[in-house]
């Protein structure tokens, strides 16, 4: 199956893998490159040796194009972003930050950007700035997700802009994938789905969930990390969105921010001083975000932690490897797409 999207990244497959924290290492990644489809290395939350670590771990799993992400919201990820570049990695996806920047020191090593979106304003904003293509993200999907949801998103900014659209929020499987190449994208990233495969680093227990959730068991909410994004509705879950918080614990939580990315306390900490209370909180939150998934991820701790899972959750009934899911889907987009004709 071939579109824009394959064209652009040199793989076969018009099939995106998610850049989620602690989910999309190097391992899941590569897996995902071996099979045809483009995976995206998270870096959010890794300082920067971390990240240039694993971005040379990849290269030793995967001779195939992949990508790596930097979340600009998160404090010290402007700095991983020098990293991505240093390292010439061929494909760099950004997302809440102006990346106007980060495009024109790609594309000086031939490198190709893509920026992750939930408006038509920051869709026409990405490709004033540069970008190559977008990952466009409705309110389906797990993490940060927008408030609009695919089925009309998705062919919005499709007519808004010329460079290739990325569907990304409630696609699972080949019907899905069908869909999105309907509605105007040239293809899909999926994160729920890859989160669910048996080279996923997610716990087998986090996995067990997904499979047992309905499209109805998830939360949308910004009182996890700060900003709107969806959970499994699990004790964690409910428990921190009931939390208050203040300044003065942002500054405590900041601690634990400053040593997970390895940045100097006392310059975070001025920084969350001098941004006000809105931002305060929000930092505060994302602290408790950063800890909850990780109980979440890594260990399968629903009562402490949090779990990103997209409401396509209810379309999936097995765990599968990354080449079953990504050969499965293909099959079942162009049996869709011959019965649609």
């Amino acid at each position: 199956m071939k579109t824009r999207l394959t064209e652009l990244f040199a793989v076969d497959h018009p099939i995106v893998l998610s850049g989620m924290s602690w989910i999309s290492t190097p391992e899941l990644v590569a897996a995902v490159a071996n099979a045809g489809g483009l995976g995206i290395l998270a870096t959010g939350v890794l300082d920067v040796e971390q990240t240039r670590a694993a971005i040379r771990e990849t290269r030793k799993l995967t001779d195939r194009p992949f990508a790596a992400n930097v979340t600009l919201y998160f404090p010290g990820n402007r700095a991983n972003a020098k990293i991505l570049i240093e390292e010439k990695v061929p494909v760099i996806n950004y997302s809440l930050g102006k990346g106007d920047w980060i495009t024109e020191a790609v594309h000086a090593y031939g490198g190709t950007v893509v920026a992750t979106v939930t408006t038509v304003k920051h869709a026409l904003a990405a490709e004033r700035d540069g970008a190559d293509a977008l990952i466009v993200t409705g309110h389906e999907a797990a993490g940060h997700g927008g408030e609009v949801t695919s089925l009309v998103l998705i062919p919005t900014i499709a007519d808004a802009v010329g460079i290739p659209v990325i569907a990304a929020g409630g696609f699972a499987d080949g019907r899905g994938l069908a869909a999105a190449l309907a509605l105007g994208a040239d293809g899909i990233s999926m994160g729920t789905r890859f989160m669910n495969t048996v080279e996923s680093p997610v716990h087998e227990g986090a996995k067990e969930e997904s499979v047992a959730r309905s499209i109805a068991d998830t939360v949308y909410t910004d009182r996890v990390d700060g900003l709107p994004a969806r959970y499994v509705d699990s004790p964690g879950s409910r428990r921190i969105m009931k939390m208050r918080l203040n300044p003065v614990s942002a500054l405590m939580r900041s601690r634990e921010i400053a040593k997970l990315l390895g940045l100097p306390w006392l310059k975070l900490a001025g920084g969350i001083v001098l941004s006000g209370y809105r931002r305060s909180v929000q930092m505060a939150r994302m602290a408790i975000g950063f800890d909850a998934f990780k109980n979440g991820c890594t260990d399968g701790d629903l009562e402490r932690g949090v779990l990103p899972l997209g409401q396509c959750t209810g379309l999936i009934d097995d765990t599968l490897t990354v080449a079953e899911v990504i050969s499965r889907t293909v099959a079942e987009a162009e049996a869709a797409l011959d019965r649609a004709k």
